[in-house]
C-alpha cells in the first residue's frame, strides 16, 4: 500500500466489496490577504447631516399643517378651559401622547435592567 495522499490505493483482495478510498489531501491554510483600507459608505457626520435634513423636512411640514389649521378651538384639561388654533392643540397632544410613551418605555427598561442584574 502506498502512503502517498495523492495515490489512490490499490483495492485489498481480502475484501473485494470494499470501495477504494482516496485519502484527503494534505491542505494549508490560505494566505489571508494583507487588510485593505476601505473607505466607509457612511460616517458619523454625514448620518448627522441626513438626520438634520430629516428633521428639516419634518419641522417643514408641521409648519404647513399647523398653518392650515389655524381655526380656534376650545380645550378643557381638568380645570383649565383656553382656546388655542387647532393645529397647535394637535401638535401638542401628540407630544403629551410621546412623553407619556417614553415615561411608560423608560420605566419599563429600568424594571427589565433591575431583573439582568439579579
Amino acid at each position: 500500500m502506498s502512503t502517498n495522499a495523492d495515490h489512490l490505493s490499490d483495492p485489498d483482495p481480502a475484501f473485494p466489496n470494499e470501495p477504494v478510498t482516496k485519502a484527503p489531501p494534505a491542505t494549508t491554510p490560505p494566505a489571508v490577504p494583507a487588510a485593505k483600507h476601505r473607505q466607509s459608505l457612511s460616517s458619523r457626520i454625514g448620518n448627522t447631516w441626513i438626520g438634520l435634513i430629516a428633521g428639516a423636512l419634518i419641522l417643514i411640514v408641521l409648519l404647513v399643517f399647523i398653518l392650515q389649521n389655524l381655526d380656534q378651538v376650545q380645550v378643557g384639561l381638568f380645570f383649565w378651559h383656553f382656546s388655542l388654533p387647532l393645529g397647535v392643540a394637535v401638535l401638542l397632544s401628540v407630544i403629551g401622547g410621546a412623553l407619556v410613551m417614553a415615561l411608560v418605555g423608560g420605566v419599563r427598561i429600568l424594571q427589565l435592567r433591575r431583573a439582568a442584574k439579579k
